[in-house]
């Protein structure tokens, strides 16, 4: 499949660069593999930087984001600290979108739903052959709790917008992110979904 023509697909861009729409990324429970296909917009983040400010992002390295337009969120919630952040980065962004499979239905890491997250750790920490004799759960307060069971992201704040796949192609993010910003109104062919 061809890549679509950046030009023909081109947002408009702001009068100045005060009004550029500000974007930022997290990942949370998931393997990074939707911000991977985001980066692979390849040449096309030229033109993307052309027309918005990056903030939290692989592309920045800004750990905490600022009040953004659009924040892209990919990964679903496997313990407190998904949340934490889930719940912050909703607060600083006017729209955000649940990116991939994990963030719009808890996706591969969601299959521990089954199991009782609470044996797992014990098995695991415990009683597994080969541990060392007193092994146990680690229980430091620096590590985040485990949910006992995986979630959405939209079971716990409001999503504007849903961007299937697993991970959604590098052509999917581009056509959704341009016609996002440049009408609000994402649409997405069924080219564009599929399922890796």
């Amino acid at each position: 499949m061809r890549a679509p023509d950046p030009a023909a697909q081109k947002p408009v861009a702001p009068d100045n660069a005060a009004s550029k729409p500000r974007i930022a990324t997290v990942s949370l429970a998931g393997c990074f593999g939707c911000h991977m296909s985001l980066l692979d917009i390849d040449e096309r983040l030229f033109t993307l930087f052309d027309i918005v400010e990056f903030d939290r992002s692989p592309l920045t390295d800004i750990k905490h984001c600022a009040a953004c337009d659009v924040g892209l969120i990919e990964g679903g919630l496997c313990n407190a600290e998904n949340v934490h952040v889930l719940r912050e980065f909703r607060a600083r962004c006017k729209v955000v979108v649940a990116v991939g499979a994990c963030a719009i239905n808890g996706g591969l890491p969601a299959q521990r739903n089954a199991l009782d997250i609470g044996q797992i750790l014990l098995d695991v920490y415990q009683h597994r052959p080969g541990l060392a004799t007193g092994s146990s759960v680690p229980n430091d307060p620096e590590l985040p709790l485990p949910l006992a069971r995986v979630h959405a992201i939209h079971d716990v704040v409001h999503i504007d917008h849903f961007l299937p796949g697993c991970p959604p192609s590098a052509d999917a993010i581009w056509a959704f992110l341009t016609t996002l910003l440049a009408d609000g109104a994402p649409k997405l062919g069924r080219e564009n979904l599929h399922y890796d």
